[in-house]
């Protein structure tokens, strides 16, 4: 299940295609130019928007988290790791953000 993408973004890829396709190629080249495990390297794009106070990258990360398996509790702990880097609110806010995923997907449909 793909993510659904915000209307401005789909309208984005829609406009122009190529750079889309682009824009993934060179995100699946640099998760396979070393020798990070594909867990770590999910866990490594979480703290990275959660370190750019990304809500939107940090929902989208957790989702794909969740689906490959990592646990709630995983994330968790990425959020909290980043209190002593980012301060107390910007990782509090990152970790509801990740809250908000998990309750989500943890409802029934």
């Amino acid at each position: 299940m793909k993510d659904k993408l915000p209307d401005f973004l789909q309208g984005v890829i829609e406009e122009y295609p190529e750079v889309w396709t682009a824009y993934q190629a060179l995100g699946e080249a640099c998760s396979d130019a070393g020798p990070i495990e594909p867990k770590t390297v999910r866990l490594v794009k979480l703290a990275l928007a959660i370190g750019a106070k990304s809500e939107g990258a940090v929902h989208s990360h957790t989702r794909r988290a969740l689906r490959e398996g990592i646990t709630p509790a995983e994330l968790q702990q990425v959020a909290l790791l980043a209190v002593t880097s980012i301060g107390w609110s910007s990782s509090m806010a990152a970790l509801s953000w990740i809250q908000d995923v998990v309750n989500k997907q943890s409802q029934p449909d």
